[in-house]
């Protein structure tokens, strides 16, 4: 039986799962600020909303935006002097991504805790890429007239909202995504709170 390894170090686990918590907090506060003044022709479900009112679904998501800042610079700034974007995000190239995609598709695509794959890094590229958008649309949106040349950047207060909108919706595909991954691949959850895992391990 291979033995257990060191497959998460503690700072990428604290990381994940403050994160984890930012994003939720932020996407059903999102909702309930959107909800006050739709864009599109729909609002979202009074229960999937975080804070009650206007009043309050700002405060929530004000308090998480702090966290998911502070929390995503030290993920960052960790991910790049530890080594652990380069060992594990790179390299990302098109044609592992659509091997990999393809074999994901039919079910086949195998899996070794510790190692990501081409769909994975790209994904994880992504979602930074969008945490990063969202953080910076938000920031027009708060401060329009402090920030102007920031919200300039957005098109106006109108389309920067379109905007966050849009990142918010791509991070919130990402976690869909990321959950039935987990649940397809069930024991990837326990070494993102132990940090341990068999060394290697496959599955379809």
């Amino acid at each position: 039986m291979p033995k257990k390894i060191l497959l998460h170090p503690l700072a990428i686990r604290i990381a994940h799962w403050f994160n984890a918590f930012a994003i939720v907090c932020m996407l059903m506060s999102g909702w309930g600020i959107y909800n006050a003044s739709p864009i599109f022709g729909f609002s979202f479900p009074a229960w999937a909303t975080l804070g009650g009112w206007l009043g309050g679904a700002i405060a929530w998501h004000f308090a998480a935006m702090w966290l998911l800042v502070a929390n995503g610079l030290f993920y960052l700034v960790y991910g790049v002097i530890s080594g652990h974007f380069r060992r594990h995000f790179l390299p990302l190239r098109a044609r592992d991504v659509v091997s990999d995609a393809y074999q994901a598709l039919r079910l086949r695509l195998p899996h070794q805790s510790g190692i990501y794959n081409a769909v994975q890094k790209l994904l994880y590229w992504a979602v930074i890429a969008l945490g990063v958008l969202v953080v910076l649309s938000g920031l027009s949106l708060w401060k329009p007239v402090q920030l102007e040349v920031l919200s300039d950047l957005f098109g106006g207060f109108d389309f920067a909202r379109k905007v966050h909108f849009a990142a918010m919706a791509g991070i919130a595909g990402f976690v869909v995504v990321h959950l039935l991954l987990v649940a397809i691949v069930p024991k990837t959850l326990l070494p993102m709170v132990t940090g341990r895992g068999r060394a290697k391990e496959s599955a379809t």
